[in-house]
Order: C-alpha cells, then sequence, then structure tokens
C-alpha cells in the first residue's frame, strides 16, 4: 500500500502505516484520514492528538501512549473530561493506533490493556 500526494508516493507497511515518520505531513494526514474512512475532515481536536502522539514519539524515546494515557493528557489540555467515546467518535478504529497511523507513526507492537 502507498498513499499519494503532489504527484509523489509515500510508501506503507502491508496496514497502511508509513515506513519512515518524516515522510508525514500535515496536508499527508488528511489523506491517511480520508483514506482510513469514518474520520472526517481534521478538526482541532484531532490536531491535538495527532501532535501530542508525534511529539510523545519523536520526542519522548519512541512512546506510544495507550488510549487511556491519551484521554488524561487530552483531559489536561483541553480543560475537559473526554470519555472514551469522544475519543472513539475521533477516531473510530482505536484512538492510540487510528490516530497513530494518522500522525505517519510506526504501527503499534504495543499489546492491549492499561
Amino acid at each position: 500500500m502507498a498513499y499519494e500526494l503532489n504527484g509523489k508516493t509515500i510508501e506503507t507497511n502491508e496496514n497502511g502505516y508509513l515506513n519512515d515518520p518524516h515522510d508525514w505531513s500535515e496536508e499527508l494526514a488528511q489523506v491517511i484520514a480520508d483514506a482510513e474512512g469514518g474520520i472526517g475532515q481534521l478538526t482541532d481536536q484531532h490536531w491535538d492528538i495527532i501532535n501530542y502522539l508525534r511529539d510523545e514519539y519523536l520526542n519522548n524515546n519512541q512512546n506510544q501512549p495507550n488510549d487511556r494515557t491519551i484521554l488524561k493528557d487530552m483531559a489536561k489540555k483541553w480543560g475537559t473530561k473526554p470519555t472514551s467515546k469522544d475519543m472513539y467518535a475521533l477516531f473510530p478504529k482505536m484512538p492510540s493506533k487510528q490516530g497513530g497511523k494518522v500522525a505517519g507513526l510506526p504501527e503499534s507492537r504495543r499489546k492491549g490493556g492499561y
């Protein structure tokens, strides 16, 4: 699988995750979101999660937070307590995994649970 953007082919693994996180751009994020389906136009809340996930991965020893951690950190950022339902409304196929895909990060190999 690959994404096409501005005449350039961006390579992915078999599950649609970028092979190189440095190929990512905000424009590509919307292309990935469109390909995922169910996400729609990226909103400020989407971008908060995407930028948070990229920052954690690129600046915190390749950390890939789980859904519970994302929920807690977004509550701090937004000043309100979002629910899991709120997070799944943004990224229906799992915020940590689908959000990471849209953020251009490698596929998480983390097991489930907390």
